[in-house]
């Protein structure tokens, strides 16, 4: 697994190798919590054709801001001048869920998004590790990323040895499964790269035929728009009666093609023990009629420091009134 080496502590001014900075950049990462770090050049990424390709028949939706910067996601050397390499990282979040109470209908939320919110949580630890990089190395440049950056960072992570992208388009690795929360640190070092990793899916398609809306159209393909995690938070306006129909209990995001995958379910999966990840549902899920009686107090006393705010109380209380109507089809 990448990330093991020498330690953070290592006299980087005193004859150290580039592969001595390498692995004291890991083992600080590893440091700050990371479960996963990998290092990957800034070259872009094979798929940046493809991402073209994707965004000009119109699969991502209503996500303008894909469109608005292709070139920086086709490229992090145009996202940010200079750069030769990235260290990405990964953050296991799988926690076990309890049997939802029987109080009345509820609706599900990603698992992804019952913790703090990922983003200033990841955030946060990769500048402490650029802090670390620009001490280390005086003169280095660095930049932060989580996943509301324009980079590739699924590929660039795959890249990187931190897991393969997954016939779901989501990283999976061997041991941690798809429970990942992924983000990088841009630098301008040129640091001795990881081997990447090895797609392991084979002949599997759990995912695909379990996909409740069709979303996932062949191997490594998703159509956004019916995605419903797409559907749940980035659409605005009405659902069509079929992908409505479709998305069953979830109001939040969505993880049918995680529950399926093999190395999700081949055993149980670590579990992240960061008190940040924790879930505050400890079902997974929220009661439907508490949500659509929500007042904006409510609203944002129950999304304070949580990826749920992503979405407005009229979106959460639309996907919650879908959801009942499904259950009591």
């Amino acid at each position: 697994m990448p990330g093991r080496g020498v330690s953070p502590d290592v006299n980087l001014m005193n004859g150290a190798t580039d592969h001595d900075l390498a692995s004291a950049i890991k083992n600080k990462a590893l440091s700050l919590g990371f479960d996963l770090v990998g290092i990957t050049s800034a070259d872009a990424p094979a798929r940046a054709p493809y991402l073209r390709q994707w965004i000009d028949a119109g699969k991502h939706g209503q996500m303008h801001y894909l469109a608005e910067r292709v070139d920086e996601r086709a490229d992090p050397a145009v996202y940010f001048p200079g750069a030769k390499s990235v260290v990405c990282v990964g953050l296991n979040y799988h926690t076990p869920l309890e049997a939802p109470p029987d109080d009345g209908p509820r609706g599900r939320v990603a698992r992804y998004a019952l913790g703090q919110d990922y983003h200033t949580l990841i955030k946060d630890r990769l500048y402490d590790l650029a802090d670390w990089i620009r001490g280390a190395v005086p003169g280095a440049l660095t930049r932060c990323g989580v996943d509301t950056v324009p980079v590739l960072e699924r590929e660039l992570a795959a890249r990187a040895g931190i897991g393969w992208v997954g016939k779901h388009t989501i990283v999976i690795n061997e041991n941690i499964g798809s429970w990942i929360l992924l983000g990088e640190v841009l630098t301008t070092l040129d640091l001795p790269v990881d081997t990447p990793a090895v797609d392991r899916c084979g002949t599997c398609t759990r995912c695909i035929d379990a996909c409740p809306t069709g979303a996932i159209t062949g191997p490594y393909q998703l159509d956004a728009r019916r995605c419903i995690s797409y559907l749940s938070i980035e659409h605005e306006g009405e659902i069509s009666e079929e992908l409505e129909k479709a998305t069953g209990d979830w109001i939040f995001g969505c993880d049918v093609c995680q529950d399926v995958c093999p190395y999700n379910t081949s055993g149980r999966p670590p579990i992240a023990t960061d008190p940040a990840l924790q879930p505050r549902y400890a079902s997974g899920t929220v009661g439907l009629n508490d949500v659509l009686n929500w007042t904006q107090e409510d609203y944002h006393a129950q999304t304070r420091r949580s990826a749920t705010r992503r979405v407005k109380l009229d979106v959460l209380q639309r996907n919650a009134g879908i959801a009942l109507k499904n259950l009591n089809r």
